[in-house]
């Protein structure tokens, strides 16, 4: 009996004490008893459907120089990784039996003009007949095509560069025999990369040339190189049911080299939609929740239909206004109709260059 009637007692100075607090001590100690949480505002950002895949570096052209014809070299005119113009002498084979060829036949051809020159004034005089004159110019003819043969036979003593481009190893010596289809070195014009990488039939229709590309290699992981698609393969392939595409990037610092892998990003789409924290989200089977936060900081649990998913992000399509204010931390102290002590996350913003997916 005698606890009971301190219980009482006890309740009751309690009780006359929170009577006895000023307006200010009260809102004080109320505030106390609400639940901290953390909210975001909704905002519209920029975001972008993609395709991801893996792709391949292709030089914009790229040749193996090999020799036309059997000689020995007697110049190399080129290192390892050289920087070459288009015409540059990379190689010189031996030429000095063609260099004389082109002689003779020069004089061949100027000895036969100059008879072909007197002989036409003694046409005109009548003095020798017309058929000699024609002869001669036969003669004059078959000289010069002998010339242009010899001249092309010298030429194919000098290796010059198709393209500008860079080198790559050597793979001859200075007194090497070469011919036809001996590997000198290899040529490839970097300054753009074509990349081919393989895209799913299903997603055909939003295909296009001129669609933008970021493509990051292991070799620089904080560098996006960007570009468009320049064409489509006409066929899919029947087993991996995939079809090439082929996109263009520039390439003015030569970092990247053919035969790189790539990790691709194709943008299908880009636009602007209401985006939120994925932590934001209460999936309830097949629905979707949200603890809205109003003016009076309390709790509203509304219904809304997501939309692309990314990571960390999610498109809000219906059920949520512009500006409104939700909850993305705190989710299990609170429920509906509670009032709330709110702050704001920290460093919130839609980072636009993730990759994009249907949400399921």
């Amino acid at each position: 009996m005698k606890k009971i009637i301190l219980i009482i007692a006890l309740l009751a100075a309690a009780w006359f004490g929170y009577q006895a607090m000023q307006p200010q001590e009260i809102a004080t100690a109320q505030m106390k008893l609400m639940p901290n949480v953390v909210i975001a505002t909704a905002a519209m950002a920029p975001i972008r459907d993609e395709v991801e895949a893996i792709g391949t570096n292709k030089a914009a052209e790229s040749v193996t120089i090999t020799p036309k014809v059997t000689d020995m070299v007697i110049a190399l005119k080129f290192d390892d990784g050289d920087i070459v113009k288009k015409g540059d002498l990379l190689v010189q084979l031996q030429n000095a039996e063609q260099i004389a060829k082109v002689k003779a036949a020069q004089v061949k051809v100027s000895d036969n003009q100059r008879e072909f020159n007197r002989i036409s004034s003694l046409v005109t005089s009548r003095t020798v007949a017309e058929l000699e004159r024609d002869r001669l110019q036969t003669l004059i003819d078959t000289t010069r095509a002998e010339l242009e043969q010899a001249q092309a036979s010298l030429n194919d003593r000098s290796i010059l560069a198709p393209f500008n481009g860079r080198l790559g190893l050597r793979q001859i010596s200075v007194g090497s025999l070469v011919s036809p289809g001996t590997a000198i070195t290899t040529l490839d014009d970097i300054s753009k990369i074509k990349l081919d990488f393989s895209v799913p039939e299903r997603f055909i229709q939003d295909l296009a040339p001129g669609k933008k590309v970021e493509a990051k290699a292991v070799a620089f992981p904080d560098f996006t190189f960007k570009g468009v698609v320049t064409s489509i393969d006409s066929r899919v392939n029947p087993t991996t049911r995939t079809v090439i595409v082929r996109a263009e990037i520039p390439n003015p610092e030569l970092r990247l080299l053919p035969g790189m892998l790539m990790k691709v990003k194709l943008i299908k789409r880009s636009r602007e939609a209401l985006m939120l924290p994925e932590s934001a989200i209460i999936p309830i089977q097949n629905d979707h929740f949200v603890y809205s936060v109003n003016a009076d900081n309390v709790i509203e649990r509304k219904q809304v239909t997501i939309g692309i998913r990314t990571r960390g992000w999610v498109e809000i399509l219906d059920g949520l206004a512009l500006g409104e204010n939700v909850v993305i931390r705190g989710l299990l102290k609170v429920h509906p109709g509670d009032k709330v002590q709110t702050e704001f996350a920290e460093k919130f913003s839609y980072l636009a260059d993730t990759s994009a997916e249907p949400s399921v």
